[in-house]
C-alpha cells in the first residue's frame, strides 16, 4: 500500500502546486479545495475505485480552475479581486490600505525612473548626441527603480537588498567605467546584455519573498510575459498621445518635437517600466488568460517559419551570413522561441495529459535546435578562418548556452509527449537553467570590453 499511497500523495502535491499558482486563490482557498478533493477521492475509493482512478475522477468533477476561480469570486465577492485597485481592497480595510501604499510606491518609483533619465544633463550629457552613454545606461535607470518597487512590495530582507545594490553597482561599472567609442562593438554588446543581466536582478527582487522556490521562479517567467504585454500596450497608448500632442500643437503654430524627444518619450519609457509592473501586480487576472492564448497562436506560426527556413537552407545550399545584424537577428529568433517555450510551460496545467500543443512545442524546439546548430557551425568556421571579434565571441557563447538548454528541453519534451517524463521535470529544468543566462550576460557586459581592448 505504501507505493500507491505515495503516488496518490504526489498527485495531490502536484495538484496543490498548480492551485497555488492561481493568484486569485489564496492559501485558505487552496486548503478548502484540497479538503474537498480529498473527501471526493476517499468516497470514490470507498466505492471501489483505485486511488489513481479516484483522483482523476474527483479532479474532473471539480472542473477547471478558471471555473473554480469564478465560483470563489461569487462566494467571496467582498474581496473584489477583479475590481480596479482604486475602488477598494481585496480583503477589507487592511488590503485597501496596502493597495493605496502600492499605488504611492509605484508613483514614487515611476517618477524616480523618469527623473533618472534627465539627471545626467546636470553633468553635461544630452540625449541627442551622447548615445554611447545613454544606450547602455537606459536599462540601468529604469530597472533599478523597478527592482526597488518589487523589493519594497516583497518586503525584501537586508541581505537581498544588499545583493541588489551590488548588482546594480556592477551594472553602473559596466555601463560607464570603460573607455568605449560611440560605435564600438562593446557599446552594442553592453547595450544588449546589460539589460538582460539587470532583468535577472529584477527577478531576484520579485522572488525575494521565497528565494528557493522553483514555483516563484516560474511566477517570474509569467510576470515577465505579462509585464511585456502591459509595457507594449502603454507604449502604443503613448504613441497615440504623442501623435495627438504633435498634431494639435502644430495646428496652433507650436512645434513640440523637442519636448517629445527630450522629455516625454524618454521619461515616459523609463517610468512605464514601473507602471507596467504595478499593473501586473494589481490587475493579475486581466492578462493571465490572454498571454497563454498568444503563445498558442504564435507557437505554430514560429514553428512553421523555422521549418520553412530550414527547407530553404537545404534546397539553396546557401551559407548563413553571420555579420553583426544577422547574428542579432538569429539570436533574437532563438530567444523568442525560448520565451514562447517558457511562457507556455508556466501557463500549462501540470496535470493535463500530453496533447497536440505539446507536439507543436516539440517541433518548435527541434527547429530552434537545428538553426542553433547551423549558426554555431558558421560562427565556429568563421572564427577558425578569420579570428574572433567581440560580436562573434558573444554570439558563440550565447548559442552554446542555448544549445544546451534546447537540446535537453527537446529530450524532456520528447519524454513528455511519449508519457515517460513528468511535466514537473521539464518545468524544474527551465527554472534551474535561468541563472546560466544571467551569468553569461554579466560576463559579456563586464569582461568583454577589457578582454577585447574596448573594441
Amino acid at each position: 500500500m505504501t507505493g500507491p499511497t505515495h503516488d496518490l500523495e504526489a498527485q495531490f502535491a502536484q495538484w496543490r502546486h498548480y492551485v497555488e499558482r492561481r493568484r486569485e486563490l489564496g492559501p485558505a482557498d487552496a486548503d478548502e479545495l484540497e479538503d474537498h478533493l480529498r473527501g471526493s477521492v476517499d468516497e470514490l475509493v470507498a466505492a471501489g475505485l483505485h486511488g489513481d482512478e479516484a483522483f482523476l475522477v474527483a479532479v474532473k468533477r471539480m472542473g477547471s480552475l478558471d471555473d473554480l476561480s469564478r465560483e470563489f469570486a461569487r462566494e467571496h465577492s467582498e474581496r473584489l479581486w477583479k475590481q480596479l485597485v482604486l475602488t477598494g481592497g481585496t480583503d477589507g480595510p487592511a488590503a485597501g490600505a496596502r493597495s493605496r501604499r502600492d499605488l504611492l510606491a509605484m508613483a514614487i518609483c515611476a517618477v524616480g525612473a523618469a527623473a533618472s533619465i534627465k539627471v545626467p544633463e546636470l553633468f553635461g550629457k544630452h540625449l541627442d548626441h551622447d548615445i554611447a552613454f545613454y544606450a547602455p545606461n537606459f536599462g540601468l535607470f529604469a530597472l533599478a527603480w523597478l527592482a526597488s518597487f518589487l523589493a519594497w512590495r516583497r518586503r525584501a530582507t537586508t541581505a537581498v537588498i544588499g545583493v541588489l545594490l551590488t548588482l546594480f553597482a556592477l551594472g553602473a561599472v559596466a555601463a560607464n567605467a570603460y573607455p568605449l567609442l560611440d560605435h564600438s562593438q562593446s557599446v552594442v554588446l553592453t547595450t544588449i546584455h546589460l539589460p538582460i543581466a539587470l532583468w535577472f536582478a529584477v527577478g531576484l527582487a520579485y522572488v525575494a519573498d521565497d528565494l528557493r522556490s522553483p514555483r516563484r521562479r516560474m511566477d517570474f517567467v509569467r510576470f515577465t510575459g505579462e509585464w511585456f504585454i502591459y509595457y507594449v500596450l502603454i507604449a502604443l497608448g503613448g504613441g497615440v498621445l504623442i501623435a495627438f500632442l504633435v498634431g494639435t500643437f502644430k495646428a496652433i503654430g507650436i512645434s513640440p518635437e523637442t519636448f517629445v524627444s527630450q522629455w516625454l518619450a524618454p521619461c515616459g519609457a523609463a517610468g512605464a517600466a514601473v507602471v507596467a509592473a504595478w499593473l501586473v501586480e494589481a490587475k493579475q487576472s486581466v492578462v493571465e488568460n490572454l498571454a497563454p492564448v498568444l503563445t498558442r497562436l504564435f507557437t505554430p506560426l514560429f514553428a512553421a517559419a523555422m521549418v520553412a527556413f530550414l527547407v530553404a537552407f537545404i534546397v539553396t545550399g546557401a551559407g548563413i551570413d553571420i555579420e553583426r545584424d544577422a547574428l542579432i537577428l538569429f539570436d533574437l529568433l532563438l530567444v523568442v522561441v525560448l520565451g514562447l517555450l517558457l511562457y507556455s510551460i508556466s501557463a500549462r496545467d501540470p496535470l493535463a495529459p500530453p496533447g497536440l500543443f505539446d507536439k507543436l512545442q516539440l517541433a518548435l524546439v527541434l527547429g530552434a535546435l537545428a538553426i542553433d546548430v547551423l549558426v554555431l557551425l558558421e560562427i565556429t568556421g568563421r572564427i577558425t578562418e578569420f579570428g574572433t571579434t567581440p560580436n562573434k565571441a558573444a554570439a558563440l557563447g550565447e548559442n552554446v548556452i542555448l544549445l544546451a538548454n534546447l537540446a535537453w528541453s527537446t529530450w524532456l519534451m520528447l519524454g513528455l509527449v511519449r508519457r515517460r517524463t513528468p511535466f514537473a521535470t521539464l518545468e524544474r529544468w527551465q527554472t534551474s537553467y535561468l541563472p546560466i543566462y544571467a551569468t553569461w550576460a554579466w560576463i559579456v557586459a563586464l569582461a568583454f570590453p577589457p578582454l577585447f581592448n574596448y573594441l
